[in-house]
Formats: structure tokens, C-alpha cells, sequence
């Protein structure tokens, strides 16, 4: 009988017989994201990933485009330019035309911007600890090693 009350077994194609959607590399990284962003949202909920991302890369590498940004935080533009619409709504951030491209856009911290990195920053360091608790300190710089690879 196929069908989802037959055999799942006999649905699938001799060849795929032995595929285990569990041991994939792209559902592990989706659900240990999922983790991740849950231990995120618990510790920072005022801002979303991507908005932390933004503040914390703009604080690490200075006034950037903000198309320099997105590439540097792995973000396509349509997503960069709403994610410093909505932290500069909040005032977090400003822009800016370039002095040398008029049609580029500059995003750097405001003071108030800063000043929300400075005091999320020791919460930003317990997510990482409490996402990588499960792992040993080589099992960490192990799996750190290979994602940076991967990316």
C-alpha cells in the first residue's frame, strides 16, 4: 500500500530508501537556528538578530555603506535597507550620502545606537554561551572552525 497509512519505505525510490531527513546538514542548521533564535529572542527581545547584527557590524567596521553592510552581515539589500529603515525609526542609527557618491548610502550608530550596543552586548555574549552549552570548549572551536568553512 502506498500512501501516508503504507509503508513510508515504499513510497520512496529504491535509491533514496536510505535518506533520513534527520541527518541532513541543512535541517541541523535549521533547527539548531531555530534554538538559537529562541535563545535570542529570551535575551534580546527588543531588537531581532538581524538588527543586532547590524548594530554590532556598524560598530565593529565604522560608518559603511549600507550596502557594504548587508554584504558584511549576509543580508541581500532589500533586507538591509529595511532592517536600518526600522533602526533608524528607533533612532538607533542615521544615514547618510557618501561625500565621494552622492547616490550611496552611508548607516553609522547614533549615540543612542552606542549606547543600546554597549548595554546588549554582555546579553548578546550569554546567547552565544547558552546556544553553544550543550558542546565542549573543543567541541565550540570546532564547530566555530567548520561553520566559518561552510560560510
Amino acid at each position: 500500500m502506498n500512501g501516508p497509512a503504507g509503508d513510508p519505505a515504499a513510497m520512496l525510490d529504491p535509491e533514496d530508501a536510505g535518506y533520513r531527513l534527520d541527518a541532513q546538514i541543512g535541517f541541523l542548521l535549521r533547527r539548531a537556528s531555530q534554538r538559537h533564535i529562541a535563545i535570542f529572542n529570551a535575551g534580546i527581545p527588543e531588537l531581532t538578530p538581524t538588527q543586532f547584527a547590524a548594530l554590532a557590524k556598524t560598530a565593529e567596521i565604522g560608518p559603511v555603506s549600507q550596502n557594504e553592510l548587508g554584504r558584511a552581515t549576509a543580508m541581500d539589500a532589500a533586507t538591509i535597507k529595511g532592517v536600518i529603515d526600522r533602526l533608524g525609526a528607533r533612532g538607533l542609527t542615521e544615514t547618510s550620502a557618501s561625500p565621494h557618491d552622492r547616490r550611496r548610502v552611508m548607516v553609522g550608530l547614533t549615540q543612542q545606537g552606542r549606547a543600546a550596543l554597549a548595554r546588549l552586548i554582555p546579553a548578546a555574549r550569554a546567547i552565544t554561551e547558552e546556544t553553544l552549552a550543550p558542546l565542549t570548549p573543543p567541541e565550540r572551536a570546532a564547530l566555530l572552525a567548520l561553520l566559518e568553512r561552510l560560510g
